[in-house]
């Protein structure tokens, strides 16, 4: 009996490691590795392509940039899903049905597609530069496209129903008898949103932020596409090293640096934000 449940959870472990695991292995063993121009990957182990990569300015502002595009996607995407998710709270079943199919329709587009769209709306001869002079609101177009703006906007579009679906779960075990007895003592809609809905929603916000952080850290078709050669992020940067100069051995010590740097950050907001809400509680 005791072995069943390690056996039902078997196909899973194995499809598990060998789609992940394995090839995350093999990338961490191939990162030890030297590369020469002339003699290709050598089968060597030495800590060169992490020296190289800590000690050039060049990768330490492509890593800053990531992870400032990163923590602005989120920022923007707990700014805008806590209000929504909240709202979707509040909604009638028939009314949430229908919001609920809107908010997680757009996982159902790819996130290429959605970052054409978003090119096509942020370019210089783009709909919004086009309806802004049109109006005659500007003269010259605004540049969006191949900025860490645009890149921000597109992610937000992406991420958000992460971070709604993330916070919408953490108040499906809400009390509302305390909102209720809060509204009854004459507190303000805000202030009840503010005292206690809020400080409950905290565990939701966490675990939002983590996924969205993670995501935007690693994303790379929104980056291509939207920054091009001139907004380089880590993940471009390592399909550079692995397609374009075939030093896999380095593209692949950048992606065990950026994988090492997410775990840290995500472990380190976890328990900041947790030691931070015990104390709340007490």
């Amino acid at each position: 009996m005791n072995e069943k449940p390690w056996m039902m959870s078997a196909p899973a472990l194995t499809l598990f490691g060998v789609l992940l695991l394995v090839p995350l292995c093999m990338t961490f063993f191939l990162s030890f590795n030297s590369f020469g121009f002339y003699t290709g990957i050598e089968n060597t182990v030495s800590m060169e392509n992490y020296a190289e990569v800590v000690s050039d300015s060049y990768f330490w502002e492509i890593f800053g940039r990531t992870f400032a595009i990163a923590l602005a996607t989120t920022f923007f995407c707990a700014l805008l899903g806590v209000p929504q998710a909240y709202i979707l709270y509040r909604l009638s079943p028939a009314w949430r049905s229908i919001v609920v199919l809107i908010v997680i329709g757009p996982l159902l587009i790819s996130v290429v597609v959605r970052t054409l769209g978003w090119a096509i709306l942020l370019g210089n001869n783009g709909v919004i530069n086009s309806a802004l002079q049109n109006w005659g609101l500007i003269e010259r177009p605004i540049k969006m496209m191949y900025t860490s703006g645009g890149i921000v906007l597109a992610l937000t579009h992406v991420f958000l129903p992460f971070m709604v679906l993330a916070v919408w779960a953490a108040l499906q075990r809400k009390d509302p008898a305390v909102e209720a007895a809060a509204e009854s003592l004459g507190a303000r809609p805000f202030t009840i949103f503010r005292r206690i809905v809020l400080p409950q929603v905290i565990p939701g916000i966490l675990s939002g932020s983590l996924i969205v952080f993670s995501m935007a850290a690693s994303s790379f078709a929104t980056p291509a596409i939207l920054g091009g050669r001139r907004v380089k992020v880590v993940a471009t940067t390592v399909y550079d090293e692995f397609l374009n100069t075939l030093n896999w051995p380095l593209g692949a010590a950048i992606a065990m640096l950026l994988l090492a740097s997410v775990m840290v950050i995500m472990l380190a907001w976890n328990r900041l934000v947790e030691r931070r809400y015990g104390e709340a509680l007490e």
